[in-house]
């Protein structure tokens, strides 16, 4: 029996590979929900002896991989893990442009990944465990982008807008719950990824903000990947995790 169950989404690369690089143990059972499959996590979670598995999925259409999410939970006996955690941490960002120039297939799956698939996902995790003894917790990774508005990035920070405030709602549903799970929507720091590289590539009259990301990079201020998920990871462990339903690592 192993004692933690983990579910993370975008665990295929940048920081949630990191994530999920640090959460490989004997005592965890984790779930990678990822378009793609990682050779090299699972080279390392055998190596660990870690139980792993890579559930290839589209979290563009996030109703089938909620609904699959929720039968696996309902299949587990209650009583397997002392603790179950769901970490939304997959996120998309649109061509960086100007909403009036966006078409519905540009702008659809930051809002389906980003916010739509989180919530789906959250609701299949608080259901089928909800009779569960464990201690459950649901970390969604968030962005300052979502509480900062931004020229030519409406829908990535809409979508990371809304995840902040529907966990917060939902918080306040399952503190009333006599076992309600524990929530939070985290910023982790502006970190060294693929997306900080699209913010500084964008077209600068389309989008103001460029030379303040470009800055970021050249006054070398940004946490690499392995940073930041042992920051996010700590925060997870923290005795107070879910007293304020949404934070900031550099807080």
């Amino acid at each position: 029996m192993t004692s933690h169950l983990i579910i993370l989404t975008g665990g295929s690369r940048g920081m949630g590979l990191a994530m999920a690089q640090q959460l490989l143990d004997p005592h965890h059972t984790l779930i990678c929900l990822a378009r793609n499959r990682s050779e090299a996590l699972a080279q390392a979670a055998t190596a660990a002896g870690a139980e792993l598995q890579q559930w290839q999925v589209d979290l563009g259409a996030p109703a089938a991989v909620a609904a699959q999410l929720g039968d696996w939970l309902k299949s587990q006996p209650s009583g397997r893990y002392a603790q179950a955690t769901l970490i939304n941490n997959a996120g998309v960002m649109p061509p960086i442009a100007p909403l009036s120039s966006l078409t519905p297939e540009e702008l659809t799956p930051a809002l389906r990944v980003g916010l739509e698939a989180p919530m789906l996902l959250t609701a299949a995790f608080l259901g089928a465990t909800e009779h569960w003894p464990a201690q459950r917790k649901v970390l969604n990774i968030s962005s300052g982008m979502g509480r900062r508005p931004m020229a030519s990035q409406a829908g990535y920070c809409a979508a990371k807008a809304g995840m902040d405030h529907f966990t917060r709602c939902v918080a306040l549903e399952e503190g009333l719950k006599p076992h309600g799970a524990k929530l939070c929507s985290l910023a982790p720091g502006v970190i060294d990824t693929d997306m900080q590289v699209q913010l500084r590539n964008a077209d600068p009259a389309a989008f103001p903000d460029l030379q303040r990301f470009a800055a970021l990079k050249a006054n070398d201020n940004l946490t690499s990947p392995e940073e930041a998920a042992a920051l996010v990871l700590a925060w997870l462990q923290r005795p107070d995790f879910g007293h304020e339903p949404v934070a900031d690592v550099r807080n």
